[in-house]
């Protein structure tokens, strides 16, 4: 799967955007006394720009590379870092779905 340039730059500024949001979102809660929620959003914001910062490097060692600036062995190292980062996010994603599922499932 080839996905162009423009389209990575694209996603990456979109989550760049959630994540302002979400921040300022964060900080206005913790103002009116949401504190214990805004912990966790805060952790989740917080591995998810770390998630688009891997990311980033990997387009920017990626571009190094085509202009011949990098090396080989680097690039494919970032690629995987990314990689293993997306899969680690993917997973507490799917981990919080369910545990919400399990939460509605619950009897009142």
């Amino acid at each position: 799967m080839v996905v162009p340039l423009n389209a990575a730059t694209a996603a990456y500024n979109q989550a760049s955007k959630l994540l302002t949001d979400a921040a300022a979102q964060n900080s206005v809660s913790a103002s009116t006394g949401g504190a214990q929620g805004s912990d966790f959003g805060k952790l989740l914001a917080g591995q998810l720009q770390n998630v688009m910062n891997v990311g980033k490097q990997s387009d920017q060692m990626s571009m190094d590379l085509v202009n011949g600036k990098a090396n080989v062995v680097d690039v494919v190292t970032a690629i995987s870092q990314t990689e293993l980062a997306m899969e680690s996010m993917v997973a507490v994603r799917d981990k919080v779905i369910s545990a919400y599922e399990d939460i509605m499932k619950m009897p009142i």
